[in-house]
């Protein structure tokens, strides 16, 4: 049985009457705004721009649930219990739900970095495990996600894609990393992107992840040194588009 629940994936609950603007000023997108069953995909970066967790933020009343990685989730939570201080914000794990996938879920919102990625919700655990179905289809459509594959701290946030994957609001406001993430896109200086190439073409100076099961080596690669025919399309068109503009 696959069934649809990510066990790799674990909630984090934030509550509390600063809840929303305690995150505001943390993560690179718009929490105020965010609405039920509309997900967005969010990264918590250090000072220098780069990425320390990326996860998808859902709205569940005033609350806010963090669905990230399992294998992080605690390294995460008490992250974000540093930056608390002495707000009225509240840091729990939830244990009552999980994250679900299908690639067919009619009336369930769409993965928010790029609508190929088929369906996600939340709903109490089933049985079944999604997870190995989920990673090998994001792979197979050159979507990264987790410390394995996209560093911690080893890699800027619009290197990782986060600018076509809708991981970023560059009108949000501030928030840690911003000042060189919002230099990077408007000076258009992304010069090096995160991309998969085949296992057998694999420099492990670039390297930030080698995939045996898939062939797969996940590469942080200057922009002039990619072949665009092995980029998937929503990449190729947006390197380009920043070529021409």
């Amino acid at each position: 049985m696959t069934g649809t629940t990510l066990t790799d994936r674990a909630l984090i609950r934030i509550s509390g009457e600063e809840a929303r603007p305690f995150l505001q000023g943390l993560l690179t997108r718009d929490v105020l705004t965010l609405r039920a069953g509309e997900p967005r995909w969010t990264g918590l970066l250090t000072p220098q721009g780069k990425a320390l967790y990326d996860f998808i933020l859902w709205s569940d009343g005033d609350d806010v649930l963090i669905d990230c990685e399992a294998a992080q989730a605690e390294a995460l939570a008490k992250r974000l219990t540093l930056y608390r201080l002495r707000r009225k914000v509240v840091i729990e794990r939830e244990e009552m739900l999980a994250v679900h996938w299908s690639l067919e879920a009619p009336g369930k919102p769409a993965d928010p970095r790029l609508a190929a990625l088929g369906h996600r919700w939340l709903a109490p655990p089933a049985p079944g495990d999604a997870a190995a179905a989920f990673r090998a289809h994001r792979l197979s459509l050159g979507i990264f996600e987790g410390a394995g594959e996209l560093g911690q701290d080893q890699t800027l946030w619009l290197e990782t894609n986060a600018g076509e994957l809708n991981g970023v609001d560059f009108d949000k406001g501030c928030y840690v990393g911003q000042e060189n993430t919002a230099r990077m896109h408007y000076r258009s200086k992304v010069n090096r992107r995160l991309v998969a190439v085949p296992l057998t073409q694999a420099d492990e100076k670039r390297q930030r992840a080698a995939l045996p099961d898939l062939g797969l080596s996940i590469e942080l690669r200057r922009v002039e040194d990619i072949d665009p025919a092995t980029l998937p399309p929503w990449l190729a068109a947006a390197i380009a588009e920043h070529a021409a503009g």
